[in-house]
């Protein structure tokens, strides 16, 4: 059975706990100051509100209407740069370009073809050279690879381990091929 976020967030406001170490740790080596970076279902912003305390402009999205109010509020009582929207991220679509997109444990909530059609929309919102940051399912990374070798465009891990895929966006060297277009 689906877990049920919107009562999970009602009940404790910080249900999910602490922003994930991997990300944590990419954001510290991370040089850009003031980057703009999308949070992919973001829940309560346990990774928005550490991102946007770090001085960088957070787009965060959920469907759960009580885990925005609340990254809302903590981050209007620390002054923080923080967009938040209730959408359905199977049809959200930024107007901007990202500098990083976060993804923490979010597509494997979806069916196969969902999470290959959302993270291939959600690649197209990278700025260049910008970074996608994904915590997911181990089973679901062979998938998630596929989506970057398929999308045209040119992909270079920065992690790649048990459950984490991060990649940068990189200019394709002249005369090489990015990989085949993404039908979808």
């Amino acid at each position: 059975m689906a877990t049920d976020y919107e009562k999970v967030y009602q009940q404790s406001p910080h249900a999910l706990g602490l922003p994930t170490d991997e990300f944590v740790g990419f954001f510290k080596s991370f040089d850009k100051k003031g980057a703009w970076v999308l949070d992919v279902g973001c829940g309560q912003g346990r990774d928005a509100l550490f991102i946007a305390r770090l001085g960088h402009r957070v787009v965060a999205v959920d469907l759960a209407p009580t885990g925005i109010r609340q990254l809302l509020e903590e981050a209007a009582a620390e002054g923080l740069e923080v967009e938040a929207v209730v959408s359905n991220i199977r049809e959200h679509q930024p107007s901007r370009l990202f500098d990083v997109i976060v993804i923490d444990r979010t597509l494997h909530m979806l069916g196969a073809d969902d999470r290959h059609d959302v993270l291939s929309s959600i690649l197209s919102c990278s700025a260049p050279a910008g970074s996608v940051l994904i915590a997911d399912e181990r089973s679901n990374m062979q998938g998630l690879q596929a989506v970057f070798d398929q999308s045209g465009e040119c992909w270079n891990p920065i992690l790649k381990k048990a459950g984490y895929l991060f990649m940068r966006h990189t200019p394709c060297p002249a005369g090489k091929s990015a990989g085949r277009p993404n039908s979808r």
